[in-house]
């Protein structure tokens, strides 16, 4: 009955995993768009309502008239382009009230039918603090936007937006893990979870620094590759101030590019190091995935920085973005599976 009530509430966690990624891609596609910062307002309850009629969607217009973004990029808008824009950012903060649905009703379900032990009930009282704090980082990331001076939210809050996203998604897919993955089926690795844990570590630095990448548009400054603007290390290290532009975003795209190198290294070594992964019918597959999709995601990187100012850069940063997702939650369960020791073990 236990371990009934266990994979119905794994089945749940599962499915808002998926919604979260989901959500952070509808995030990439507003930032893409240009349009997080088209809505103005934070009504965390009211908001979920577009505007009804002309009279409401001028006033919403007439208040991105205001700031920096319409006046400086977007002075040619008409409303039929605002609306467009609108959208975006509207689904992306739906979403995220549907998301909430999703974790609220089904936990108070599960709570009240018992179905949720006290340690559990803990744990999932910080997954709803973290999903909370990250609506509250997602308005201060919009609000950085919202001057007369800035045409874009904040690079840095932009990157920390989405690592917290990524850590919310991070720690949902680990309680769906101790809840759906069999005690037998877990090895002690000491090796193996020293090298996955310094790779997932990396793996998020990696993914806060493609924040600040976008955020920044650092890929401007220097769009060849294997190269860096024809040097290995470009020369506006030694020359100038990391306080100047150019070298701050020389700096970002260089510190990316090596973490995805030294990433690929490791993941190799995590594919020759998960042979017991083989022991498991149902983690066979697993163990291939991470080093398919960093080698996908490098590739994927290569195309979003040679077509930068090129009409398919929107579609090669999503599904780059989406990749880098991915491959953090395929070495999380290795990771899992490498940290603990198996019954058997413990009863030696």
């Amino acid at each position: 009955m236990r371990a009934k009530a266990d994979l119905q509430l794994a089945k749940w966690l599962y499915c808002g995993a998926c919604c979260i990624f989901i959500q952070i891609l509808l995030g990439g596609i507003t930032r893409l768009t240009g349009s997080g910062l088209s809505i103005t307002e934070w009504q965390p309850l009211l908001g979920f309502l577009p505007p009804m009629d002309t009279a409401q969607w001028n006033h919403s217009f007439n208040q991105y008239k205001e700031i920096a973004q319409f006046k400086q990029v977007n002075s040619h808008f008409g409303l039929v382009d605002y609306q467009m824009i609108f959208f975006w950012e509207w689904l992306h903060r739906n979403w995220a009230r549907m998301l909430g649905l999703i974790f609220i009703i089904p936990f108070f379900v599960f709570l009240f039918t018992g179905k949720i032990r006290m340690k559990m009930l803990i744990q999932l009282t910080i997954l709803f603090l973290l999903g909370s704090l990250q609506a509250v980082i997602g308005w201060i990331m919009v609000k950085s936007g919202l001057n007369d001076i800035s045409i874009a939210v904040n690079d840095v809050k932009l990157a920390i937006h989405f690592i917290t996203a990524l850590l919310l998604l991070a720690y949902t897919l680990w309680l769906a893990f101790k809840l759906s993955i069999p005690p037998l089926t877990l090895h002690y690795a000491a090796g193996l979870k020293n090298l996955t844990g310094f790779t997932l570590i990396l793996i998020f630095l990696q993914l806060f620094y493609g924040g600040l990448m976008a955020g920044s548009k650092a890929a401007l400054a220097a769009q060849t590759w294997p190269d860096i603007n024809g040097h290995i290390i470009p020369p506006e290290f030694y020359v100038t101030s990391l306080r100047s532009g150019t070298t701050y975003l020389l700096t970002v795209q260089f510190i990316h590019r090596t973490l995805a190198y030294l990433i690929a290294i490791l993941i190799l070594l995590i594919y020759k190091k998960s042979i017991f992964l083989k022991a498991q019918q149902f983690t066979t597959l697993l163990r291939p995935i991470p080093l398919i999709l960093v080698l996908t995601q490098i590739f994927l990187g290569i195309m979003t920085l040679l077509n930068t100012l090129g009409p398919s850069y929107k579609f090669y940063a999503l599904i780059h973005q989406g990749t880098g997702i991915l491959l953090m939650a395929a070495v999380l369960p290795i990771f899992y599976l490498s940290h603990k020791k198996s019954v058997c073990e413990r009863s030696l």
